[in-house]
C-alpha cells in the first residue's frame, strides 16, 4: 500500500471514474488532494455529481471546478508552490465519439494537456503522473502488448491523441527535467463506472430486457482491470518518480492490466449468471477503431513498483453488480 502522507496532489478529471477513486484511495494514503473537474456532459452529470459527494465527505479532500482546455483557468489552478505532483486524469474517452467529436479530443486531450505540462513546468512539480490507453497499440497483433512495443500505427483518433500525450511528455521530461509517467489503462471497470462502458451498458439493458450490441459477433477479448487494482497502480508509480540517468530522461510508461485477456462472450456470460437473465444478442461487425483483442504485459510494472493487478474478472463484476443494484434500484 502506497504512503503519501504530507503530498499535496492535484487530480484532474476527479468527478470522473478512475479519478474519484484514485482521489479516494490518495486520501486514504494520507495525502491531501485538491480534484478538478469541469464536469463535462458527455455522460450524466448528476453520476459525476455523485461521485463528487462521495469524495467531499474526505476533509482531505477539497474541490475546483475548471476547464483545462482554458489557459488562463489552468494557470490560476496550478500555481506555484500549491502542489507537489500531479495526477492527471481528465481526458475525451472513447473511441467510437472521436468518430463522431473529433474536437473534442483534440480540445480536452491535446491541448488541455499542452497547458498541465507548461504549467507542471513553471511550477516545479515533483511528479506529474498521466493517463495513457491500451488503446495506443493499435495495430498490433503481438500479445501480450508490451510497452517495448512500436505504437505508431494508431486505428481512432482517440489513441492518436493518446499516444501524442506521451510524446508531449518525453519532451516536457527531455527538455525540462520534469518527471513524468504515463499509464496505459486497459479496460478499467467497477463501482462507479461510466455509462458508455460494456459493463453499464450490458447490464442496463439486460436487466431491462433490451438487446446488446455484441461487436465481431462476440469474437473479441479484453483485458479487464478492476478499479481499485487501477488505483493502487496509480499511486505506486506516483510514489515512485521517474530518474534520469545515462542520458534518458526522467520519463516511464507503465501498462496497467490484469494480465489477462477474456472473451466477450465469457464476459457475457459472467453478468448474465450475476443478474440471473439471458443477454438478448444484438449480433453486430466490428466497428471502425476497435481493435479484437487486448492483453496487457505487466512485468515492468511489477518489477519496478512490487505491484501486479490481480482481482478476478468474477469478483469486480459481482461487486459492480451490487453497485449498479444500490443505485440504479429496481421499480
Amino acid at each position: 500500500m502506497a504512503q503519501l502522507t504530507g503530498q499535496h496532489v492535484l487530480v484532474t478529471g476527479a468527478a470522473g471514474f478512475i479519478g474519484m477513486h484514485v482521489a479516494r484511495a490518495l486520501c486514504d494514503a494520507g495525502a491531501r488532494v485538491t480534484g478538478a473537474d469541469n464536469l463535462d456532459p458527455y455522460y450524466d452529470v448528476s453520476l459525476k455529481k455523485a461521485r463528487l459527494a462521495e469524495l467531499a465527505a474526505r476533509p482531505a479532500f477539497a474541490f475546483e471546478h475548471a476547464d483545462l482546455a482554458d489557459a488562463a483557468a489552468c494557470e490560476r489552478l496550478l500555481s506555484p508552490d500549491t502542489f507537489t505532483s500531479v495526477v492527471h486524469l481528465a481526458a475525451q474517452p472513447g473511441v467510437r465519439y472521436s468518430l463522431v467529436n473529433p474536437d473534442a479530443y483534440v480540445r480536452n486531450n491535446l491541448v488541455a494537456f499542452g497547458h498541465v505540462l507548461e504549467r507542471c513546468r513553471h511550477c516545479r512539480i515533483a511528479h506529474l503522473v498521466y493517463a495513457s490507453s491500451s488503446s495506443v497499440y493499435g495495430a498490433n497483433h503481438d500479445l501480450p502488448f508490451s510497452e517495448d512495443q512500436s505504437v505508431d500505427h494508431p486505428v481512432s483518433l482517440y489513441a492518436a491523441t493518446k499516444k501524442a500525450n506521451e510524446l508531449m511528455a518525453h519532451s516536457y521530461s527531455h527538455l525540462f527535467g520534469l518527471p513524468t509517467t504515463g499509464l496505459r489503462f486497459f479496460t478499467v471497470y467497477g463501482p462507479w463506472g461510466r455509462p458508455d462502458q460494456a459493463p453499464m451498458l450490458f447490464t442496463k439493458a439486460i436487466v431491462e430486457g433490451r438487446p446488446i450490441d455484441v461487436f465481431n459477433r462476440g469474437d473479441m477479448a479484453r483485458d479487464f482491470t478492476y478499479i481499485d487494482d487501477v488505483a493502487e497502480g496509480v499511486l505506486r508509480t506516483l510514489e515512485r518518480p521517474p530518474r534520469a540517468s545515462d542520458g534518458n530522461a526522467p520519463y516511464a510508461i507503465y501498462n496497467i492490466g490484469n494480465h489477462e485477456a477474456v472473451s466477450l462472450d465469457a464476459f457475457i456470460g459472467l453478468l448474465e449468471a450475476l443478474l440471473g437473465r439471458r443477454a438478448l444478442r444484438n449480433e453486430r461487425p466490428m466497428q471502425p477503431g476497435d481493435v479484437k483483442a487486448t492483453y496487457a504485459s505487466i512485468e515492468r510494472l511489477q518489477r519496478d513498483t512490487g505491484f501486479a493487478p490481480s482481482t478476478p474478472l468474477a469478483d469486480g463484476l459481482a461487486r459492480f453488480v451490487d453497485w449498479y443494484r444500490r443505485y440504479y434500484p429496481s421499480p
